[in-house]
Protein backbone atom coordinates (compact mmCIF):
# COMPACT_ATOMS: atom_id res chain seq x y z
CA UNK A 1 0.00 0.00 0.00
CA UNK A 2 0.69 3.55 -0.15
CA UNK A 3 3.14 5.46 2.34
CA UNK A 4 0.53 7.36 3.68
CA UNK A 5 -1.69 4.35 4.33
CA UNK A 6 1.03 2.24 6.26
CA UNK A 7 2.00 5.23 8.28
CA UNK A 8 -1.87 5.76 9.67
CA UNK A 9 -2.26 1.89 10.23
CA UNK A 10 0.76 1.88 11.99
CA UNK A 11 -0.25 4.47 13.84
CA UNK A 12 -3.52 3.45 14.19
CA UNK A 13 -2.63 0.08 15.66
CA UNK A 14 0.24 1.98 18.24
CA UNK A 15 -2.12 4.12 19.57
CA UNK A 16 -4.77 0.67 20.29
CA UNK A 17 -2.29 -1.64 21.45
CA UNK A 18 -0.19 1.24 24.55
CA UNK A 19 -3.86 2.47 25.16
CA UNK A 20 -3.60 4.94 28.19
CA UNK A 21 -0.12 3.57 29.04
CA UNK A 22 1.46 6.66 27.26
CA UNK A 23 0.81 9.84 25.34
CA UNK A 24 -0.98 9.31 22.49
CA UNK A 25 0.73 11.38 20.17
CA UNK A 26 4.01 9.49 21.39
CA UNK A 27 2.14 6.04 19.92
CA UNK A 28 1.04 8.07 16.92
CA UNK A 29 4.55 8.92 16.20
CA UNK A 30 6.84 5.69 16.59
CA UNK A 31 3.72 3.29 15.16
CA UNK A 32 3.71 5.78 11.95
CA UNK A 33 7.89 5.57 12.21
CA UNK A 34 7.26 1.17 12.65
CA UNK A 35 4.68 1.66 10.19
CA UNK A 36 6.69 2.89 7.11
CA UNK A 37 10.00 1.38 8.44
CA UNK A 38 9.64 -1.66 5.88
CA UNK A 39 9.00 0.29 2.83
CA UNK A 40 12.47 1.65 2.98
CA UNK A 41 13.98 -1.25 0.98
CA UNK A 42 12.72 0.56 -2.32
CA UNK A 43 15.84 2.59 -2.10
CA UNK A 44 18.30 -0.03 -2.31
CA UNK A 45 19.16 -0.48 -5.55
CA UNK A 46 19.39 -4.40 -6.93
CA UNK A 47 21.20 -3.77 -10.31
CA UNK A 48 18.63 -3.22 -12.79
CA UNK A 49 14.93 -2.92 -13.15
CA UNK A 50 13.85 -6.38 -12.96
CA UNK A 51 15.55 -7.64 -9.88
CA UNK A 52 14.77 -4.07 -7.92
CA UNK A 53 11.14 -5.31 -8.65
CA UNK A 54 11.21 -8.54 -7.73
CA UNK A 55 13.10 -7.98 -4.42
CA UNK A 56 11.02 -5.40 -3.38
CA UNK A 57 9.17 -6.18 -0.36
CA UNK A 58 11.62 -9.30 0.59
CA UNK A 59 13.23 -9.01 3.51
CA UNK A 60 12.12 -5.89 5.32
CA UNK A 61 8.36 -7.65 4.57
CA UNK A 62 9.42 -10.77 6.04
CA UNK A 63 7.52 -11.31 9.23
CA UNK A 64 10.89 -13.30 10.84
CA UNK A 65 12.78 -10.68 10.26
CA UNK A 66 10.71 -7.71 11.61
CA UNK A 67 9.52 -10.15 14.74
CA UNK A 68 13.32 -9.88 15.79
CA UNK A 69 13.62 -6.26 15.01
CA UNK A 70 10.23 -5.05 17.18
CA UNK A 71 12.44 -5.30 20.44
CA UNK A 72 15.23 -3.56 19.50
CA UNK A 73 13.18 -0.60 18.19
CA UNK A 74 10.55 -0.90 21.45
CA UNK A 75 14.50 -0.97 23.71
CA UNK A 76 14.91 2.45 21.68
CA UNK A 77 11.72 4.16 21.96
CA UNK A 78 10.97 3.27 25.75
CA UNK A 79 14.82 4.59 27.21
CA UNK A 80 14.10 7.81 24.95
CA UNK A 81 10.84 8.53 26.84
CA UNK A 82 11.87 7.29 30.34
CA UNK A 83 9.25 4.59 30.15
CA UNK A 84 11.16 1.13 30.54
CA UNK A 85 8.76 0.13 32.78
CA UNK A 86 5.97 -0.30 29.83
CA UNK A 87 9.25 -1.95 27.63
CA UNK A 88 6.72 -5.06 27.03
CA UNK A 89 4.14 -2.71 25.78
CA UNK A 90 5.86 -0.79 23.83
CA UNK A 91 7.15 -4.05 22.15
CA UNK A 92 3.85 -5.32 21.19
CA UNK A 93 2.61 -2.32 20.12
CA UNK A 94 5.55 -1.79 17.24
CA UNK A 95 5.50 -5.07 16.66
CA UNK A 96 2.10 -4.73 15.55
CA UNK A 97 2.80 -1.82 13.74
CA UNK A 98 5.80 -3.33 11.96
CA UNK A 99 4.13 -7.20 10.72
CA UNK A 100 0.72 -5.16 9.78
CA UNK A 101 3.09 -3.43 7.32
CA UNK A 102 3.46 -6.60 5.47
CA UNK A 103 0.11 -8.14 6.40
CA UNK A 104 -1.89 -5.42 4.87
CA UNK A 105 0.71 -5.19 1.65
CA UNK A 106 -0.11 -8.79 0.71
CA UNK A 107 -4.08 -7.85 0.39
CA UNK A 108 -2.70 -6.33 -2.85
CA UNK A 109 -1.90 -7.87 -6.25
CA UNK A 110 2.38 -7.03 -6.26
CA UNK A 111 3.93 -9.42 -3.82
CA UNK A 112 4.88 -9.95 -0.63
CA UNK A 113 7.34 -12.17 0.55
CA UNK A 114 6.32 -12.94 3.81
CA UNK A 115 8.28 -15.82 5.01
CA UNK A 116 11.49 -15.23 4.19
CA UNK A 117 13.93 -17.02 4.78
CA UNK A 118 11.87 -19.86 4.73
CA UNK A 119 10.78 -18.93 1.33
CA UNK A 120 10.88 -16.57 -1.39
CA UNK A 121 7.62 -17.23 -2.41
CA UNK A 122 5.41 -14.13 -2.76
CA UNK A 123 2.07 -13.93 -1.55
CA UNK A 124 -0.59 -11.42 -3.11
CA UNK A 125 -4.63 -11.79 -2.67
CA UNK A 126 -4.67 -8.84 -5.17
CA UNK A 127 -8.74 -7.70 -3.12
CA UNK A 128 -7.56 -3.96 -2.57
CA UNK A 129 -5.43 -1.13 -4.81
CA UNK A 130 -2.21 0.11 -3.82
CA UNK A 131 -3.85 3.26 -3.24
CA UNK A 132 -7.72 3.21 -1.59
CA UNK A 133 -9.09 5.84 0.42
CA UNK A 134 -11.59 3.76 1.77
CA UNK A 135 -9.55 1.74 3.77
CA UNK A 136 -7.30 4.79 4.39
CA UNK A 137 -9.65 7.65 5.47
CA UNK A 138 -10.91 5.81 8.23
CA UNK A 139 -7.71 5.20 10.03
CA UNK A 140 -6.79 8.25 9.16
CA UNK A 141 -9.62 9.76 10.67
CA UNK A 142 -9.33 7.92 14.24
CA UNK A 143 -6.03 8.68 14.52
CA UNK A 144 -6.26 12.28 13.83
CA UNK A 145 -10.06 12.45 16.49
CA UNK A 146 -7.42 10.31 18.80
CA UNK A 147 -5.07 12.84 18.94
CA UNK A 148 -7.06 15.91 19.75
CA UNK A 149 -9.78 14.50 21.57
CA UNK A 150 -10.31 13.18 25.70
CA UNK A 151 -8.07 9.56 26.10
CA UNK A 152 -11.51 7.54 26.46
CA UNK A 153 -13.31 9.60 23.34
CA UNK A 154 -9.96 9.42 20.69
CA UNK A 155 -9.08 5.44 21.91
CA UNK A 156 -12.41 4.73 20.82
CA UNK A 157 -12.88 6.94 17.67
CA UNK A 158 -9.13 5.06 17.02
CA UNK A 159 -10.40 1.79 17.39
CA UNK A 160 -13.43 2.29 15.40
CA UNK A 161 -11.54 3.67 12.50
CA UNK A 162 -9.28 0.00 12.79
CA UNK A 163 -12.53 -1.81 12.74
CA UNK A 164 -13.88 0.06 9.65
CA UNK A 165 -11.33 -0.47 7.97
CA UNK A 166 -10.70 -4.30 8.70
CA UNK A 167 -14.29 -4.61 7.57
CA UNK A 168 -13.28 -3.01 4.45
CA UNK A 169 -10.58 -5.18 3.76
CA UNK A 170 -13.16 -8.47 4.33
CA UNK A 171 -15.45 -6.67 1.91
CA UNK A 172 -12.80 -6.89 -0.49
CA UNK A 173 -12.44 -10.37 -0.51
CA UNK A 174 -16.31 -10.72 -0.25
CA UNK A 175 -16.39 -9.13 -3.50
CA UNK A 176 -13.33 -10.19 -5.23
CA UNK A 177 -15.14 -13.75 -5.04
CA UNK A 178 -18.13 -12.51 -6.48
CA UNK A 179 -16.54 -11.08 -9.47
CA UNK A 180 -14.27 -14.02 -9.65
CA UNK A 181 -17.81 -16.22 -9.51
CA UNK A 182 -19.21 -14.21 -12.30
CA UNK A 183 -15.54 -14.26 -14.43
CA UNK A 184 -15.29 -18.37 -14.40
CA UNK A 185 -19.04 -18.44 -15.27
CA UNK A 186 -18.76 -16.03 -18.62
CA UNK A 187 -15.29 -18.17 -19.61
CA UNK A 188 -16.98 -20.98 -19.21
CA UNK A 189 -20.09 -20.17 -21.13
CA UNK A 190 -18.15 -19.02 -23.54
CA UNK A 191 -15.82 -22.45 -24.07
CA UNK A 192 -12.91 -20.60 -22.95
CA UNK A 193 -10.41 -22.75 -21.15
CA UNK A 194 -7.90 -20.62 -18.83
CA UNK A 195 -4.93 -21.78 -17.00
CA UNK A 196 -4.91 -18.80 -14.36
CA UNK A 197 -7.17 -16.26 -13.65
CA UNK A 198 -6.69 -12.67 -12.04
CA UNK A 199 -9.50 -10.71 -10.07
CA UNK A 200 -8.25 -7.41 -8.87
CA UNK A 201 -9.66 -4.06 -7.90
CA UNK A 202 -9.40 -0.52 -10.48
CA UNK A 203 -7.62 2.10 -8.93
CA UNK A 204 -8.95 3.43 -5.51
CA UNK A 205 -12.19 1.43 -5.11
CA UNK A 206 -13.42 -1.76 -4.69
CA UNK A 207 -16.61 -1.61 -7.00
CA UNK A 208 -14.76 -2.07 -10.53
CA UNK A 209 -12.85 -4.91 -11.11
CA UNK A 210 -9.78 -6.00 -13.96
CA UNK A 211 -10.34 -9.29 -15.04
CA UNK A 212 -7.14 -11.38 -16.55
CA UNK A 213 -7.38 -15.05 -18.06
CA UNK A 214 -4.24 -16.65 -19.12
CA UNK A 215 -4.45 -19.75 -21.87
CA UNK A 216 -1.15 -21.05 -23.25
CA UNK A 217 -1.07 -18.77 -26.15
CA UNK A 218 -2.95 -15.92 -25.26
CA UNK A 219 -4.36 -13.56 -22.58
CA UNK A 220 -8.06 -11.99 -22.02
CA UNK A 221 -8.60 -8.77 -20.16
CA UNK A 222 -12.21 -7.97 -18.80
CA UNK A 223 -13.88 -5.54 -16.75
CA UNK A 224 -16.52 -5.80 -14.36
CA UNK A 225 -18.07 -3.57 -12.33
CA UNK A 226 -21.03 -4.62 -9.03
CA UNK A 227 -22.78 -2.12 -10.63
CA UNK A 228 -22.80 -3.89 -14.39
CA UNK A 229 -26.26 -5.03 -15.45
CA UNK A 230 -26.68 -8.87 -16.36
CA UNK A 231 -23.74 -11.47 -16.29
CA UNK A 232 -21.99 -10.76 -19.81
CA UNK A 233 -17.85 -9.82 -19.78
CA UNK A 234 -16.57 -8.35 -22.59
CA UNK A 235 -13.17 -9.81 -22.96
CA UNK A 236 -10.25 -9.05 -25.27
CA UNK A 237 -8.01 -11.42 -26.41
CA UNK A 238 -3.97 -10.45 -27.11
CA UNK A 239 -1.03 -12.66 -27.56
CA UNK A 240 1.19 -13.40 -24.79
CA UNK A 241 4.21 -14.43 -26.92
CA UNK A 242 4.39 -18.21 -25.47
CA UNK A 243 7.01 -19.07 -28.11
CA UNK A 244 8.90 -15.92 -27.72
CA UNK A 245 9.33 -16.69 -23.53
CA UNK A 246 10.06 -20.98 -24.80
CA UNK A 247 12.79 -19.62 -27.02
CA UNK A 248 14.30 -17.00 -24.65
CA UNK A 249 13.63 -18.34 -21.22
CA UNK A 250 17.11 -19.75 -21.50
CA UNK A 251 19.10 -16.93 -22.35
CA UNK A 252 17.62 -14.84 -20.45
CA UNK A 253 17.34 -14.99 -16.49
CA UNK A 254 15.02 -12.08 -16.30
CA UNK A 255 12.15 -13.87 -18.19
CA UNK A 256 12.30 -16.99 -15.80
CA UNK A 257 12.08 -14.26 -12.44
CA UNK A 258 9.37 -12.26 -13.69
CA UNK A 259 7.31 -15.45 -15.05
CA UNK A 260 7.52 -17.32 -11.41
CA UNK A 261 7.26 -14.00 -9.14
CA UNK A 262 4.15 -12.55 -11.69
CA UNK A 263 2.75 -16.10 -11.07
CA UNK A 264 2.20 -16.71 -15.05
CA UNK A 265 0.54 -13.29 -15.37
CA UNK A 266 3.48 -11.65 -17.94
CA UNK A 267 3.68 -11.17 -21.59
CA UNK A 268 6.75 -11.12 -23.72
CA UNK A 269 7.47 -9.45 -27.17
CA UNK A 270 9.86 -8.08 -29.18
CA UNK A 271 10.25 -3.96 -30.31
CA UNK A 272 12.71 -4.53 -33.68
CA UNK A 273 15.74 -6.48 -32.24
CA UNK A 274 14.49 -6.15 -28.33
CA UNK A 275 13.03 -8.94 -26.04
CA UNK A 276 10.21 -7.03 -23.74
CA UNK A 277 8.46 -8.87 -21.22
CA UNK A 278 5.64 -7.23 -19.69
CA UNK A 279 4.15 -8.04 -15.46
CA UNK A 280 0.09 -8.13 -16.88
CA UNK A 281 -1.31 -7.43 -13.08
CA UNK A 282 -0.50 -3.77 -12.83
CA UNK A 283 -1.99 -1.70 -15.19
CA UNK A 284 -4.51 -2.37 -18.04
CA UNK A 285 -4.08 -2.48 -21.87
CA UNK A 286 -2.43 -0.46 -23.46
CA UNK A 287 -0.59 1.01 -20.30
CA UNK A 288 1.29 -1.34 -17.72
CA UNK A 289 3.57 0.11 -15.00
CA UNK A 290 6.01 -2.57 -15.09
CA UNK A 291 6.87 -3.50 -18.61
CA UNK A 292 10.85 -4.58 -19.27
CA UNK A 293 13.50 -3.33 -21.42
CA UNK A 294 15.72 -6.71 -21.41
CA UNK A 295 18.18 -5.86 -24.71
CA UNK A 296 19.23 -7.31 -27.75
CA UNK A 297 20.22 -10.89 -27.92
CA UNK A 298 23.79 -10.08 -27.99
CA UNK A 299 23.21 -7.61 -25.43
CA UNK A 300 21.86 -10.64 -23.71
CA UNK A 301 24.78 -13.00 -24.51
CA UNK A 302 27.55 -10.74 -23.87
CA UNK A 303 25.59 -9.15 -20.44
CA UNK A 304 26.33 -5.82 -21.98
CA UNK A 305 22.73 -4.53 -21.28
CA UNK A 306 20.98 -4.68 -17.70
CA UNK A 307 16.95 -4.47 -17.84
CA UNK A 308 15.38 -1.17 -17.75
CA UNK A 309 11.85 -0.79 -16.98
CA UNK A 310 9.68 1.18 -19.74
CA UNK A 311 6.42 0.58 -18.43
CA UNK A 312 4.17 3.88 -19.43
CA UNK A 313 0.46 5.32 -17.50
CA UNK A 314 -2.04 6.22 -19.36
CA UNK A 315 -3.14 9.99 -19.80
CA UNK A 316 -4.78 10.75 -16.44
CA UNK A 317 -7.79 12.92 -17.87
CA UNK A 318 -9.48 9.91 -19.80
CA UNK A 319 -8.42 7.59 -17.63
CA UNK A 320 -10.25 9.11 -14.67
CA UNK A 321 -12.99 9.77 -16.92
CA UNK A 322 -13.46 6.01 -17.79
CA UNK A 323 -12.37 4.09 -14.68
CA UNK A 324 -15.86 6.75 -13.12
CA UNK A 325 -17.81 5.86 -15.88
CA UNK A 326 -16.89 2.52 -16.10
CA UNK A 327 -17.38 2.04 -12.21
CA UNK A 328 -21.17 2.76 -12.55
CA UNK A 329 -21.86 0.02 -15.05
CA UNK A 330 -21.58 2.49 -18.34
CA UNK A 331 -20.06 -0.08 -20.92
CA UNK A 332 -16.85 1.84 -21.99
CA UNK A 333 -13.83 0.52 -24.04
CA UNK A 334 -10.73 1.11 -21.97
CA UNK A 335 -8.95 4.27 -23.16
CA UNK A 336 -6.16 3.27 -25.48
CA UNK A 337 -7.96 -0.01 -26.79
CA UNK A 338 -9.66 0.25 -30.35
CA UNK A 339 -13.59 -0.43 -30.02
CA UNK A 340 -14.84 -3.81 -31.18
Amino acid sequence: MDSLTQIALGSAVAVAAMGRRTAVWKAALWGGVAGTLPDLDAFIDHGDAVLNMVLHRAESHALFFLTLAAPLLAWVVSRIHGEAAVFRRWWLALWLALITHPLLDAMTVYGTQLLRPFTDEAYGVGSVFIIDPAYTLPLLIGVLIALRASPAAGLRANAIGLALSSAYLVWSVVAQQQVTQVARASLQQQGVEVQHLLVTPAPFNTVLWRLVAITPTHYLEGHRSLLDRGDGIEWRAYDRGADLFERHQDDAAHLRRIARFTDGFFSVHERGDRLLVTDLRMGQEPSYIFRFDLGSASERANGAHTATRVGERPAVASAFNWLWRRTLGEPLTPPGVAAR
